[in-house]
């Protein structure tokens, strides 16, 4: 495409035309991939801005790495293992934790959720204890065992911590034979406070100390999980290389985003079929550009058949107007980066577009990054593209002759 073929390109669409309806269906054409691209960037941007909300709020109550078995549930941790794994370069805490589902009763009301056991360095790994919006972050003292539990868990208990005198029991199933003919081994745990994250794991958890959650699941000396916060300069790869090398097979190691895999991989999903459906969109509105293409070949027979009379080859011909094509993609998306970057700050500043009400926040959150910029403007490009091959083909079989007078 030499730099000829682009400059008749842009004089043919800058120049005047000899019916006026061509001049609509282009600017149709560009305003057409313009809105298309503005959609493009905003649908990213508000994707974005979900994906940092949500893992923002993960990161909240989960660690900076978390130790898992590859099999089962529990998994034995001597002293000398635990010891290793602390004294690594680059692990500020370590924390054994220990859970499980459970019901759990609280005056009559019944809820299934989940029981966790964490030891005294839990509040160093994640600050859960800046998270509490009631009562206090306290799990035993004097042999009475207390338990925080989260928001949304509270609200389906309609559990009150000022009844000092009301215990929540938590019930397990016997896994092994009954005792004493009872299918469920029973245990009392007072609330001391109530912790939000703001995620789901508000309507499900409950924490308390191990030692309780351990008696209860009779499973003395055995772990769920080793969760680790690291220090601002750590070399995470290298700690997981060092981790693995001291515990050996049998077991997974997760950084932040890998605990939510699998909700972040579903959003990710959403974002790009969201993506795919607006480009499908554009593919539509190409066909504008198109009728408008179309219509300038038409117009132009007789300067195509003195640009061939000039030496112009077929090629060349086709890269006129394939240029042509291109150009008003690329204008078009000018237009609609302009378009995106308004309404971004728009809802950025001022929260245009909003939640109901009851929901974490108030507005859609946005995020902007270059890359969605460069894949975007691939996209359109490349739509452009397709639409010109066609009425460029076109207008390079063009068989007029110019005719002496």
């Amino acid at each position: 495409m030499s730099f000829l073929s682009l400059d008749i390109a842009r004089r043919y669409l800058y120049g005047k035309k000899s019916a006026n309806s061509i001049n609509i269906i282009t600017g149709i054409s560009v305003f057409g991939i313009s809105i298309g691209t503005a959609a493009l960037i905003l649908i990213l941007s508000v994707f974005n801005g979900l994906e940092g909300l949500l893992s923002g709020l993960f990161n909240a109550f989960n660690p900076d790495l978390k130790v898992l078995p590859y099999e089962g549930k529990f998994y034995d941790i001597d002293e000398d293992t635990y010891t290793k794994i602390s004294e690594i370069a680059g692990i500020a805490f370590v924390s054994k934790t220990i859970e499980e589902v459970a019901l759990i009763e609280y005056k009559g009301s019944k809820e299934i959720g989940v029981i966790k056991g964490v030891d005294a360095n839990y509040v160093d790994v994640t600050g859960l204890d800046s998270l509490i919006v009631n009562g206090k972050y306290l799990l035993q003292n004097n042999q009475i065992q207390y338990a925080i539990v989260g928001s949304g868990l509270r609200n389906k208990l309609t559990l009150s911590i000022e009844d000092r005198l009301s215990p929540m029991t938590i019930y397990m199933p016997q896994k092994k034979k009954k005792i004493m003919g009872k299918e469920f081994k029973s245990k009392d745990v007072y609330p001391s406070g109530i912790f939000s994250v703001k995620s789901d794991t508000d309507y499900s958890y409950l924490i308390t100390n191990m030692s309780f959650v351990s008696n209860l699941l009779d499973q003395k000396n055995k772990v769920s999980a080793l969760e680790i916060k690291l220090k601002s300069d750590a070399d995470e790869i290298q700690i997981r290389e060092n981790i693995a090398t001291i515990l050996g097979k049998g077991f997974v190691i997760k950084n932040r985003y890998e605990q939510d895999e699998a909700y972040m991989k579903v959003m990710a999903i959403e974002k790009w079929f969201s993506f795919l459906i607006i480009g499908l969109t554009m593919v539509l509105i190409a066909f504008n550009l198109v009728g408008a293409l179309w219509m300038i070949v038409l117009e132009k027979q007789k300067d195509i058949a003195v640009l061939k009379s000039m030496g112009y080859t077929k090629e060349n011909i086709r890269s006129v107007f394939l240029s042509l094509g291109l150009l008003i993609s690329l204008i078009g998306v000018i237009i609609g980066f302009i378009i995106a970057l308004l309404l971004y700050y728009v809802q950025k500043e001022y929260g245009a577009i909003g939640f109901t009400d009851g929901f974490l926040i108030d507005a859609y959150p946005v995020k902007l990054r270059i890359t969605d910029f460069i894949i975007t403007t691939t996209t359109v490009l490349f739509i452009g593209f397709l639409a010109s091959l066609l009425p460029s083909k076109k207008a390079a079989e063009s068989e007029v002759v110019l005719k002496s007078q």
